[in-house]
């Protein structure tokens, strides 16, 4: 699957990806896959971190050398959280320390592609209101917002959004902000990357913020 990957990126194939039970199903057992993408210079994802706890991460990236995870919810057990015991439960819970996975993939600037709703179908969060996101967010990772299976999980990511915005406080700089996440993050070129950012997505934002002297917004030559 690998080399059928590789063959076709003049085709529209930008990148690699495995996906499914982790337990007993290792990313390691794919490792000639992962080696023949780092060779050729192909972008690769893995599934991580949603049915196994930190140990599958932690091979996704240091063994397989995923650029992206999918997932990654449970990076979460890799740090320290303590609740101040007021109003509501886990409301009012912060992280006092980060692991060192936890450390190395918020400064690596590693993207967690998180999946709500799936996460909450599978059981891999209890519910959104405990869903770790919040600290993802909160300790600045490089969090976007994703739907994992539309159809299982009847959802949009317009809906995702807007369920998030129930149990947290997002509003509509944060969700630029996880949209842009999400570009950076992209397995595309870093030319279109900027181009979609700077000509589709700020100019979009603004004009929904009434910001008219900002939809035009272009990239600086030196940027």
């Amino acid at each position: 699957m690998a080399q059928l990957a590789v063959a076709n990126r003049d085709r529209g194939v930008v990148g690699f990806d495995i996906a499914g039970e982790e337990a007993g199903y290792p990313p390691e057992k794919h490792l000639a896959a992962f080696q023949l993408c780092h060779r050729e210079n192909f972008s690769i994802t893995i599934h991580a971190g949603e049915g196994f706890g930190p140990a599958s991460i932690w091979q996704a990236i240091q063994i397989c050398g995923a650029h992206r995870i999918g997932h990654g919810v449970r990076l979460v057990e890799d740090m320290t959280i303590e609740d101040a015991g007021r109003g509501t439960p886990g409301r009012e819970a912060t992280v006092t320390k980060l692991g060192l996975l936890a450390s190395y993939v918020r400064d690596k600037r590693i993207p967690l592609e998180i999946c709500p709703s799936s996460n909450v179908d599978t059981g891999a969060a209890p519910s959104l209101d405990a869903h770790a996101i919040r600290y993802f967010l909160a300790q600045k990772f490089r969090v976007t917002v994703n739907t994992d299976n539309r159809l299982m999980s009847d959802i949009t990511l317009s809906e995702e959004f807007r369920r998030l915005s129930e149990v947290l406080p997002i509003g509509l700089a944060d969700v630029e902000k996880l949209t842009i996440n999400a570009m950076k993050s992209a397995f595309v070129g870093y030319d279109e990357r900027l181009a979609i950012i700077y000509d589709r997505i700020k100019p979009g934002y603004a004009k929904l913020r009434g910001e008219p002297a900002l939809a035009g917004f272009r990239l600086p030559p030196s940027a």
